[in-house]
This record gives structure tokens, C-alpha cells and sequence, in this order.
């Protein structure tokens, strides 16, 4: 029985879990009536199975973001005997990227009384920066943008002129 070309399609780059489509030509063998593919997380072992009939492309779904899978396939023929495998394909599965994501928000006071707000989010993102004391009036203090690392840092100098004060943070 011949072997299989591999053909590996990515889908769904921002879920945790995440599959990819697998093709390939059909086999020139007459006697083949179809597929099994086999993968795993290491070459040449194969931990999983899946019949495919006659097709010649399936999605294999639940792939483990940043894990690196290696898939080889075989043809079967009427009798159930089945071919050695076809050449291995390996895909690593990207990490999620997770874009606009909430950001966090942490208040430290300062030994002067003013108050530090550092702010963690997706780089770029930009933010007014409000404060109150009642939760009625809020009063725009300040805005800020997600450095590349991942956070900024704001300092409300005015925060000792009150009794109490609280913050929240809008994009903009």
C-alpha cells in the first residue's frame, strides 16, 4: 500500500484547546478502502487512533496549546490489513494569544500620602483614570497606556487632600 502526503491546516489560534485539519492525497493503492491516522506528543509513538473511512482530510480537535503532536497515517484494505505508516507530519500548537484582555488594577499608598496605581493589561491599551469619594461624582484624574511589558504605573499626587478616595479605570 502506498504512502500518505500530509497536508496540516491550522484552526481556532485563540482557544485553549485547539485543532487542526488534515489532508492528504488519495492513496494509488486499488485495494485500499481507507484511512487510520495515528498521533501523539512524541515521533514515532502514537498514542491515539482514529478511523477516517474513505475520506481524506479529518479535524483532530483538543489539541493541547504549545504541545507539539506528530501524525502519520495508514490505508486499510478489505480484509482489515492495514498499510505501514506514511511519512510523519508534526504541528506545535501555538499558545492562546489572548487579546483585550480586563485589566487588574493595584493600589499601594506612598510614605508622602499620595497613592500608586499600577495597571496591567494588553500592551497598547489606554486608559482613563477616574476618582471619587462617594461614588456619585467622579472626577478624571489622569490616563495612562499598557507599556510592552504589560503594565503602567500612575501616581495620584492630589490623593492626601482626601479623606478617602477610590479609583476605577475606563479604555479609551
Amino acid at each position: 500500500m502506498a504512502g500518505i502526503l500530509f497536508l496540516a491546516l491550522i484552526q481556532d489560534p485563540l482557544q485553549a484547546e485547539q485543532s487542526v485539519i488534515l489532508g492528504w492525497q488519495p492513496s494509488s493503492d486499488p485495494n485500499a478502502v481507507g484511512y487510520r491516522i495515528y498521533y501523539g506528543t512524541a515521533s514515532g509513538n502514537y498514542s491515539n487512533q482514529i478511523w477516517v473511512g474513505n475520506l481524506t482530510s479529518v479535524t483532530i480537535d483538543g489539541l493541547a496549546e504549545g504541545v507539539t503532536y506528530y501524525f502519520a497515517a495508514t490505508t486499510f484494505n478489505a480484509q482489515n490489513q492495514e498499510s505501514g505508516f506514511s511519512n510523519e507530519a508534526s504541528y506545535q500548537v501555538p499558545a492562546a494569544v489572548i487579546t483585550n484582555a480586563a485589566p487588574i488594577m493595584q493600589i499601594q499608598s506612598t510614605p508622602s500620602g499620595q497613592f500608586r496605581l499600577t495597571i496591567t493589561g494588553t500592551a497598547s491599551q489606554s486608559f482613563v483614570i477616574e476618582a471619587t469619594q462617594d461614588f456619585k461624582v467622579w472626577t478624571i484624574i489622569g490616563s495612562a497606556m499598557v507599556s510592552s511589558n504589560g503594565s503602567v504605573v500612575f501616581t495620584d499626587i492630589n490623593a492626601m487632600k482626601f479623606p478617602q478616595r477610590f479609583y476605577r479605570i475606563w479604555p479609551f
